[in-house]
């Protein structure tokens, strides 16, 4: 088990009517065979990197701890949550491989032409 601190869960239920539209038929994928949406969110007053480093460590310890009972192939994401994993670069530009993980994650569209 990990200890999370200062993380919190807040869990959306979905399931029900929202499995009976095809989710091509909107601009919001995740639909059926999702039980719920989890946001994992942490806040802190403290200053300072390691106060810093602490916090965003404790969300990454938590998500990786949930990994098993969760999407996969890809673990998907949902956009207005942002995910500093996902939503920072590593050169400073915008690349298509970077681009691409938001494809994936937030919107499922797999392809390499998109």
């Amino acid at each position: 088990m990990v200890e999370i601190g200062k993380v919190g869960l807040v869990f959306n239920s979905y399931g029900g009517r929202m499995s009976e539209i095809p989710e091509s038929e909107t601009p919001f994928p995740h639909r059926a065979g999702n039980i719920f949406k989890i946001q994992y969110s942490v806040n802190w007053n403290e200053e300072g990197e390691e106060a810093d480093k602490n916090y965003i460590d404790q969300v990454r310890q938590l998500y990786s701890f949930m990994e098993p009972f969760v999407s996969k192939n890809p673990r998907e994401a949902y956009l207005n949550y942002r995910d500093l994993d996902i939503g920072t670069t590593d050169n400073g530009k915008n690349s298509y491989s970077e681009g691409q993980v938001y494809g994936v994650k937030y919107f499922k569209i797999i392809s390499t032409g998109w």
